[in-house]
């Protein structure tokens, strides 16, 4: 009877050494590619905010790996301050991330309160904001039941006049609970209710029909101007 013979099967140790090299190169690629750094960062739409507060506040400001840095990430981070409202975030070849900043707007200040009110809602105590704005101071009490809607109409105002109102006073009456009475800049009041307070829009337009005259101006209903005595 003839004998059977077994063939070792020969370990082809240079197959292996080729497939360690390989994945051993690709890992390391791999590697390489997470660790390579942003190169350029472009932030636009900003105005009060500085480019360094918002990379800080994104995480970026070391130019960290452009991998391993995710578009969500980036938006989390940024969203988390009261100051900014959306980001958009768009990555491109040689690793450049462009920024478009939109910032919450500061509408006034709440001096009840003492904190800064934006567009969002959101409010930052007057001790810890970071800026100063140059936006009307709500000088007394709102009831709650008016205030969202306060803080709606608020959003509405052209930032151009936003900017010439100096005082907003809570004075209702016993016919509108809904009223206010503005201090402009100018040494003019207006009253507003809230159903119309975006006739503050045409405050400029208004102007040039009073010759330089100082006094009320009605706009809450009769659209009319009382000169100051």
């Amino acid at each position: 009877m003839a004998k059977k013979i077994v063939k070792k099967k020969k370990l082809k140790i240079f197959n292996l050494l080729i497939i360690l090299t390989v994945l051993g190169v690709i890992s390391f690629g791999v590697y390489l590619a997470l660790e390579s750094p942003i190169r350029n960062i472009n932030v636009s739409g900003n105005s009060y905010l500085n480019d360094d507060y918002i990379l800080s506040t994104a995480g970026i400001i070391d130019y960290p790996g452009f991998l391993a840095t995710t578009d969500s990430s980036i938006e989390k981070k940024l969203k988390k301050s009261p100051y900014i409202n959306k980001v958009i975030i768009k990555k491109s070849f040689f690793n450049v991330i462009d920024l478009k900043i939109v910032e919450n707007t500061p509408l006034f200040y709440n001096n009840s309160k003492q904190n800064v009110v934006f567009s969002d809602k959101r409010e930052v105590p007057i001790s810890e904001c970071s800026y100063i704005f140059r936006v009307p101071r709500l000088i007394n009490y709102v009831p709650d039941n008016k205030y969202n809607s306060f803080i709606k109409h608020m959003n509405s105002i052209n930032p151009e006049i936003l900017g010439k109102i100096s005082d907003i006073e809570y004075l209702p009456n016993g016919f509108d609970k809904d009223r206010f009475l503005l201090y402009m800049d100018d040494d003019n009041m207006v009253y507003l209710t809230l159903s119309k307070f975006k006739n503050i829009n045409l405050y400029n337009d208004v102007l040039e029909q009073l010759d330089n005259r100082k006094g009320i101006l009605y706009l809450d209903s009769g659209n009319h101007f009382q000169v100051k005595e």
